[in-house]
């Protein structure tokens, strides 16, 4: 094997795969270095965890090869309701409503399950003979140098590259050892994650629900079923998911009313405590962060994934277009132009998730009516139901080649 690389990408999850192939479609050679075992990532078992995929990431899936695979099992969401809901009243509906038929390009998104979607990576890497898989493998120290980097791993094995990417999660071994800190802080909730099945057909509707406690996702997955985000006050959420399963759904149910008719779990629960993470730098010398490596921001939009989808897209185009160019697709002034490019639409999320999250994880009477009245004004305006139905697609702003379409 090989122990020189183009990137060294330390994160085996989604991003970290996912640029690699970007990259190999340059012609770049990747290492792909993940904690994991590859038994674990390649679990048919469904437990519950799904994605809430941008027509943007699509089009990305699509462009990587995966999507014509990947797309029977994808839900398309036809519709996204928005309300202020509390418990009891979930099924009345007072607030936004998004239609995918208002914009032309199609579905403003797809539901999919991280099943699929991590076994369609895997197979993705292993057949492509530029990338290099590492399971079960950690790295435990870098350097850089003007004109190379290199990572040690756990077995002792050193690996040399050009380009070391941190897509290692909110706590990035790589961030830290390249010296990057982080700004955020904790919201005190904690976000119960399952699968439910319904008996009656969802009709590709999402729904946010804005609880007092925290907002509460229900996003329609393929048949009769659908993923759950429910964000409740840390203490309380711990205590919820410790309940047997019947007892869960007897929390749950009032919360979730009865629009679906009677609902079950299908798969396991998961909880995730919930704050916001952002580093204070994209990139150092030879090194570059994405997804939750350099932000992780509450997931009230379900923008976590499609925002590290954006970095994966971003930092492609710019070290592909710098290497045809002759450019050291590495270097601090190319480095640059991915952080600058990620940087302001990565605070634009951190800031609107913080914001709507105080902003609706109350009961406050009078922020209730304001904030009633202001969806209900944004509701009746349709060009600015259009500017937030493409924002949700991902469609706005400059798009890597990879989700230009």
């Amino acid at each position: 094997m090989s122990k020189t690389f183009d990137l060294l990408i330390v994160g085996g999850g989604l991003n970290g795969p996912a640029l690699a192939l970007a990259a190999a479609q340059s012609g770049l050679t990747n290492a792909v270095i993940d904690a994991q075992p590859e038994g674990a990532r390649r679990s048919d078992n469904f437990d519950g965890r799904s994605y809430a995929l941008a027509l943007a990431s699509v089009r990305m899936l699509d462009a990587l090869g995966l999507w014509k695979d990947l797309q029977p099992n994808a839900q398309p969401m036809n519709e996204i309701k928005v309300s202020d809901g509390r418990a009891g009243d979930a099924e009345v509906f007072l607030g936004l409503h998004f239609q995918s038929a208002e914009i032309e390009e199609g579905p403003m998104g797809h539901m999919l399950e991280d099943r699929y979607l991590r076994r369609a990576l895997l197979a993705a890497m292993a057949e492509n003979d530029r990338i290099t898989h590492m399971p079960d493998q950690t790295v435990v120290a870098q350097s850089v140098t003007p004109s190379g980097a290199s990572v040690t791993l756990a077995s002792g094995d050193v690996l040399q590259g050009r380009l070391i990417v941190g897509a290692d999660g909110r706590r990035s071994g790589t961030a830290t050892r390249a010296g990057i800190r982080r700004t955020g802080w904790d919201y005190g909730q904690t976000a119960l994650v399952c699968a439910i099945a319904h008996e009656k057909p969802h009709n590709g509707v999402a729904h946010q629900f804005f609880m007092p406690a925290g907002p509460l996702a229900i996003l329609p997955l393929s048949g009769n079923r659908s993923s759950i985000v429910w964000s409740e006050r840390s203490e309380l959420a711990a205590e919820i998911n410790a309940l047997p399963e019947e007892d869960y759904l007897t929390v749950l149910r009032p919360r979730f009313g009865d629009f679906l008719g009677e609902i079950s779990l299908a798969g396991e629960r998961f909880t995730y405590p919930l704050g916001l993470t952002v580093a204070n730098n994209f990139v150092a010398d030879r090194v570059a962060l994405v997804g939750d490596a350099a932000h992780g921001v509450h997931p009230i939009a379900g923008q976590g994934l499609n925002a590290g989808l954006r970095d994966v897209a971003a930092l492609a185009h710019v070290i592909s277009h710098a290497a045809r160019r002759g450019e050291d697709f590495a270097s601090p002034l190319v480095l640059a132009r991915y952080e600058q490019w990620r940087r302001f639409d990565t605070a634009t999320l951190a800031t609107a998730t913080d914001v709507f999250n105080r902003l609706f994880s109350n009961d406050n009477p009078i922020l209730r009516a304001g904030r009633d009245l202001g969806m209900a004004a944004l509701n009746a305006i349709p060009a600015a139901r259009r500017t937030f139905i493409r924002e949700a697609a991902g469609l706005n702003g400059d798009l890597p080649d990879l989700m230009a379409g």
